[in-house]
């Protein structure tokens, strides 16, 4: 036999012999089969933009200007469809990513923004045999045998699992959450490769240290994979807000839930997407609703909804909003709640900067061997203070939402020392991305009020008066709730 053949056959042998031997390690594994299928997955996407930037690059080299530009909007396009379409398909991690940054920056290219907006409450549904399955498996018979009224049609589809309209034996109408067979091996598959979660993240922030929402992925998703929790941490919000006059949590019905099936009672209402068209002082009102019940929930509750994508609310006219998706809820011990109280004193009301510096070195926020000039400090962190810091109205607007997301994770702009150095505490990495997120939402609702005034009938250590209609009958509420 020549030389170069037996090469051949011996390297054709090996590559046998390898793939025996993976195959054998996934059928032992399939955590990490699952891993690299959607490795692969990735791969085959990297490979697909690759060649669509090569292209639109050797196009653009004998285009005129115009045409350049209408080439990079057709790449931006074609590329943001292609991955909104494989994050859509794959669930979990790598889909919630998708979904956070479709509200995370409001400086994405408008064409990946709208494209990745799909995934917020239009992402790929599963086929009813599946969801039949995991039904059947969780209480015991077909959904249309458990329900008196089964509509196989999702009425929204996440990252995690898929909500179905139905209507109980007893006749009232409820959402039906199921969740996706299989998916539990996704989410560890995703979190046991960062690597992956940060391709993903990079093609849609290329300035950006993914870093923090890596770590936040693989501290808080693996909660809403049990619906439990979930279940637990809505009925807490459910009970404090019974008969608010603005703020809903739909009831869960605790004999039709179990770890993988949650369900709720049903509201309809108007998505986010047409609330952004509402009359302007419908907007106003819906966004102070969001905000009250965003920091609300810190100071009453000790807890919040960790999850502020525009597919988890449901809006009403006059303010009323219908709060979903529990799954990921933060609660907050004393100590961290009078932490948060302890910068809003120092950086808010009493402008004293030493004694801020103080508090966020001890938190741990800031290395105190880290040289920062006062300036330097308010400059960064006032930032995130701003719109409360006068008891005057402020528009928090596009440009504004999209500079806090990068002041938190663009490592390519101003303040990158304090940026690098920066380390927040796990119980704020979740409250920062409440900020992000509300602030997002904020931004495409121009939302205007005077905050400071807001945040004081918020803030149990300033016992502020209402300071809107919706304030005086949010108290006129909470004075029966005290006589009651």
């Amino acid at each position: 036999m020549r030389r170069g053949a037996a090469l051949t056959t011996t390297a054709v042998a090996a590559g046998a012999m390898a793939a025996v031997g993976t195959a054998l390690v996934l059928r032992r594994n399939p955590v990490r089969a699952h891993q690299l299928r959607r490795t692969a997955t990735m791969a085959r996407m990297g490979a697909r933009t690759g060649t669509n930037y090569v292209s639109m690059k050797a196009r653009s080299a004998v285009a005129d200007p115009d045409r350049k530009q209408e080439l990079n909007e057709e790449f931006q396009m074609r590329s943001a469809e292609q991955v909104a379409e494989m994050l859509g398909d794959m669930k979990g991690a790598l889909m919630k990513i998708g979904q956070m940054a479709s509200y995370l920056d409001q400086g994405l290219p408008e064409p990946v923004r709208e494209a990745l907006a799909e995934l917020q409450q239009n992402a790929p549904p599963m086929a009813p045999e599946l969801v039949e399955q995991v039904v059947r498996a969780e209480l015991g018979d077909a959904p249309d045998r458990v329900f008196a009224e089964w509509d196989p049609v999702p009425l929204a589809a996440a990252s995690i699992g898929q909500v179905h309209r139905a209507v109980t034996r007893d006749g009232r109408a409820v959402a039906v959450k199921v969740q996706y067979p299989g998916v539990d091996r996704a989410v560890a598959a995703d979190l046991e490769s960062s690597d992956l979660l940060f391709q993903v993240l990079g093609m849609l922030f290329p300035g950006l240290d993914p870093a923090p929402i890596v770590t936040e992925l693989r501290e808080r998703l693996v909660e809403e994979l049990d619906y439990r929790i979930e279940a637990d941490n809505q009925r807490l919000f459910t009970d404090h807000y019974r008969d608010h006059p603005f703020i809903h949590v739909p009831a869960v019905f605790d004999d039709l839930s179990t770890a993988r099936v949650l369900t709720t009672e049903l509201v309809e209402g108007a998505p986010f997407s047409e609330v952004v068209d509402w009359p302007d002082d419908e907007r106003q009102l819906a966004a102070e609703c969001l905000y009250r019940f965003a920091f609300g929930g810190i100071y009453q509750l000790h807890a919040f909804n960790g999850d502020p994508h525009p597919g988890n609310y449901i809006f009403h006219p006059g303010g009323r909003i219908t709060f979903l998706d529990f799954g990921l809820c933060k609660r907050f011990s004393e100590q961290e709640v009078a932490d948060f109280e302890d910068m809003i004193q120092a950086m808010v009301l009493e402008r004293d900067v030493a004694r801020f510096r103080e508090v966020i070195e001890r938190l741990g926020i800031l290395s105190p061997e880290l040289v920062v000039s006062d300036d330097d400090l308010v400059a960064y962190f006032g930032h995130f203070y701003e719109f409360v810091m006068e008891p005057e109205e402020m528009e928090i607007t596009p440009e504004w939402s999209s500079d806090s997301v990068r002041r938190f994770f663009d490592l390519t702009g101003e303040h990158t020392d304090i940026m690098k150095a920066a380390n927040l505490p796990p119980s704020m990495v979740i409250v920062q991305r409440i900020n992000m997120g509300l602030f997002a939402l904020f931004g495409d609702l121009h939302a205007r009020a005077n905050w400071r005034e807001i945040a004081e009938e918020i803030w149990p250590f300033t016992d502020g008066a209402p300071s809107t209609p919706m304030g005086e009958r949010i108290a006129e509420w909470e004075q029966t709730r005290t006589v009651a």
